[in-house]
C-alpha cells in the first residue's frame, strides 16, 4: 500500500494513573476521510493533539510521509502540512473574519490580500463568508466556516476535525461533509474526522478506527461496517440501538409512539420572558413556553442561543428584565435564591462542577445539600439520618462510590451526575429542568440518565430538556421547541418531526 500520510506506531500517553492512549497503531492516507470513533474519554482527542504537537507521547513514534516526526508544537505540525479544526472555537469575537484568519501570522499585513484570500478559499470549497463581518455577529455555522478557512489558509495536506458537528445544524453538518469530500477528492488531502456519532461516521468516512479505553479495538473500511458492529466495538458489549440510540448519535424516527399530554395541567410556564445582556443584546426575547405534567419538552438549538441563560433563570440564578415564571399556576420570583426549588423545580445544571455539586464535600453531604433539614435534629445534622438517607439513594440510583463519606471528586463523571439526579428527584419535584444532562458521560451513564428522565415524566413530572444533542431530544422529547437568539422560532410534536424543517429552524429560518 502507498506510504501513509501519517503513521502512529505504538503511541502511548498517560496522565498520572490514567492511560489516555495505549500502544496505538493507526494510519491516515491521502484521498481518504478516516473516522476516529469512540466514547468520551476513549483517547480520540489526545491522539490528535499528539499529531499537532499539543501533547507529547510518552512512548511510540510518529511518522509523516514515511519520515520520523517529533511535533514539539502546533508550529512544527503546520510546517509539516498538518492543520486541525478544534471542537471549541478559538476565534476572537470583536475582530472581523479576515483579521481572525491572519491572526498570528508574521510579517507585514496586507489587508486587501487577506480579504482576497478569504474569498478565494471560500469560493474554492463552498465556504463563502463575508471577510469584513464581525465574528461575534455570526451564527455558529458561519463561525465554523471561519475556523476551517483559518486552517486551510496554509493549504495543509493533513486535516483533523475534532467533533466538528457539535455546534452545527443538520444542514450545516451535511455541508461540512461535502467540503471534506471535496478536499480529499480534488486535493488528495488526508482527513481525520473525530466523532462519537455512528450516523456521521457511516455517512462521511472511507475508513474507521474505533478506540476504547485508549486502545484500538477495531479498524475497517466503512463500507464493511454497520451501526451494530460499530456500537459493539465502541462500548465493548451488545447494545440495543433502539434504547441507546441517543448515546451513540443514531437518528432513528421509526417505532416512535406519541404521548398524549395536551389535556394535562401546566406545571411550568414562562410568559413574555425577556433578558438583555451587558452589551444590550437580547438573551431571552419574548420567550413563551409551557410544560405539562408528564411531558418532556426538548429545547433544540445551536449552542449559544439562550440555552444557558434559560437554565440560569430556572435555577434562581438570574433575574428577568420582563415577563414571569409560573410553577403549577403560581408566580415564582426569578432570581430570588431558592425560590424555584421551593416552588417544586428541580435542576440538573449544565455544568455539574460549577453549580451542581461541591467536589470537596462527601457524597452524603451532596445528596442533602438543597434540603439539609430532612436530616436535622434540633438544628444540627444527625449523622445517622444522613448516612441512612444517603445509603438508600446510593442503592436506588446505583451510585458507585467507596462509601457515603467518599469525597465527590473521587467519583467518575457519570456517578457524580447520578448524585445530582438523586438529590434533585428525592425532593418529589413538579418540574425537572435537565440542562445538557448527558454531556461528558459514557454510553452506560447516558442510557441510565435517559431512562430516569423518561420514568419521572411517566410519573407526572414535567420535564424541560435543554440539550445540544439532537439525537437525545429526538429520543426523549414528546414535543420539541427550537430556540434561536433567545426566541422560540418553532415547535413540533414527536409525531410530526421533520429533520429538514428542524435544521432550518435551528439555523433561524422562522418560515420553515
Amino acid at each position: 500500500s502507498p506510504t501513509p500520510a501519517v503513521h502512529f506506531l505504538g503511541v502511548t500517553k498517560t496522565f498520572g494513573a490514567v492511560t489516555a492512549c495505549d500502544h496505538i497503531d493507526l494510519d491516515l492516507h491521502r484521498g481518504e476521510i478516516h473516522g476516529i470513533l469512540g466514547e468520551n474519554g476513549a483517547g480520540k482527542s489526545t491522539l490528535m493533539k499528539i499529531l499537532i504537537g499539543l501533547e507529547h507521547p510518552d512512548r511510540g513514534r510518529l511518522e509523516v510521509d514515511g519520515d520520523a516526526a517529533v511535533m514539539t508544537s502546533p508550529v512544527d505540525a503546520a510546517a509539516r502540512g498538518i492543520g486541525m479544526v478544534h471542537q471549541h472555537f478559538s476565534l476572537v469575537e470583536p475582530l472581523t473574519v479576515w483579521e481572525n484568519v491572519v491572526l498570528g501570522e508574521r510579517g507585514s499585513l496586507d489587508r486587501d490580500a487577506a480579504r482576497a484570500r478569504v474569498r478565494h478559499i471560500g469560493a474554492h470549497y463552498g465556504l463563502e463568508v463575508d471577510p469584513d463581518a464581525r465574528v461575534g455577529e455570526l451564527s455558529a455555522g458561519l463561525r465554523q466556516r471561519v475556523e476551517i478557512i483559518k486552517c486551510l489558509r496554509r493549504d495543509p495536506d493533513i486535516l483533523v476535525f475534532d467533533e466538528p458537528t457539535s455546534v452545527l445544524t443538520p444542514e450545516e453538518s451535511e455541508q461540512l461533509f461535502s467540503v471534506l469530500r471535496l478536499a480529499v477528492e480534488r486535493e488528495g488531502k488526508a482527513v481525520a474526522l473525530v466523532s462519537h456519532k455512528l450516523d456521521e461516521i457511516l455517512h462521511a468516512t472511507d475508513q474507521v478506527t474505533i478506540l476504547r479505553k485508549g486502545r484500538v479495538v477495531a479498524d475497517m473500511p466503512t463500507r464493511d461496517a454497520d451501526k451494530a458492529t460499530l456500537a459493539r466495538a465502541m462500548v465493548g458489549r451488545e447494545v440495543s440501538l433502539r434504547t441507546e440510540a441517543a448515546a451513540l448519535g443514531v437518528v432513528d424516527l421509526a417505532d416512535r409512539t406519541a404521548s398524549a399530554v395536551n389535556e394535562r395541567a401546566t406545571v411550568l410556564a414562562m410568559r413574555g420572558a425577556g433578558l438583555t445582556g451587558r452589551a444590550g443584546e437580547p438573551l431571552l426575547d419574548r420567550f413563551d413556553l409551557e410544560v405539562h405534567a408528564g411531558e418532556i419538552v426538548g429545547v433544540a438549538g445551536v449552542e449559544g442561543n439562550g440555552q444557558v441563560v434559560l437554565g440560569e433563570v430556572l435555577s434562581s440564578l438570574t433575574v428577568l428584565d420582563e415577563g414571569r415564571v409560573e410553577v403549577a399556576g403560581g408566580i415564582v420570583p426569578a432570581g430570588r435564591a431558592g425560590a424555584m426549588n421551593e416552588a417544586g423545580v428541580a435542576v440538573i445544571p449544565e455544568d455539574r462542577h460549577d453549580s451542581g455539586c461541591v467536589l470537596e464535600m462527601s457524597v452524603a453531604e451532596n445528596l442533602v445539600m438543597c434540603h439539609p433539614e430532612v436530616v436535622a435534629n434540633r438544628g444540627f445534622v444527625d449523622q445517622h439520618r444522613l448516612h441512612e438517607l444517603a445509603r438508600s439513594l446510593i442503592a436506588e440510583y446505583e451510585i458507585q462510590c467507596s462509601s457515603v463519606d467518599a469525597p465527590m471528586w473521587s467519583l467518575s463523571g457519570g456517578n457524580q451526575q447520578r448524585v445530582v439526579l438523586a438529590r434533585e428527584l428525592s425532593q418529589n419535584p413538579k418540574v425537572l429542568v435537565a440542562a445538557q444532562p448527558t454531556r461528558g458521560l459514557d454510553v452506560g451513564a447516558i442510557e441510565f440518565m435517559s431512562r430516569k428522565i423518561r420514568e419521572v415524566a411517566d410519573h407526572g413530572v414535567g420535564v424541560l430538556l435543554i440539550s445540544s444533542e439532537i439525537e437525545e431530544i429526538l429520543h426523549l422529547a414528546d414535543r420539541i421547541v427550537v430556540l434561536h437568539r433567545g426566541r422560540i422560532v418553532g415547535e413540533m410534536t414527536r409525531d410530526d418531526v421533520d429533520l429538514e424543517r428542524l435544521g432550518l429552524l435551528m439555523g433561524g429560518d422562522e418560515a420553515a
